[in-house]
């Protein structure tokens, strides 16, 4: 069982895998600054200078802190839109390179050595029969 794990471990898809993981928690931290740092402020701005990550209504004991939870929200469509970006380039790049693998599918088909001798001997029999 232990042999089946470590060649489990070792697949390339378990690997690709977990670096996707790894660059996915770093980019997670890229986007909350720029919505923490960037955005946030801008939006606030435009809503007359309201900071979302103070608001809160407080409700017998208990702090309802609904702009931290509306910018997790906008922090989530950044990072949606930015994965939409990505998988949308990444199809874009396959849909090319199976276009050009097709056109050069349709091309001429390369002639084996057999084949063309084959043409050779069809061509001298009816070159040989016209002239009987």
């Amino acid at each position: 069982m232990l042999k089946e794990f470590k060649k489990f471990i070792a697949r390339g898809n378990v690997l690709d895998m977990a670096v996707g993981v790894i660059v996915g928690g770093s980019f997670s931290s890229i986007v909350s600054s720029l919505v923490d740092n960037i955005f946030t402020p801008l939006i606030g701005l435009i809503l007359g200078g309201v900071d979302f990550s103070s608001l809160s209504i407080t409700f017998k004991d208990a702090k309802i802190m609904y702009g931290a939870f509306i910018q997790s929200i906008i922090d989530f469509l950044i990072v949606a839109f930015c994965l939409f970006m990505v998988v949308k380039i990444v199809n874009k790049l396959t849909h090319l390179r199976e276009k050009k693998q097709a056109e050069e599918t349709k091309k001429e088909p390369v002639k084996s050595k057999e084949l063309e001798t084959l043409e050779e001997i069809r061509d001298l029999l009816k070159n040989d029969v016209r002239s009987k």
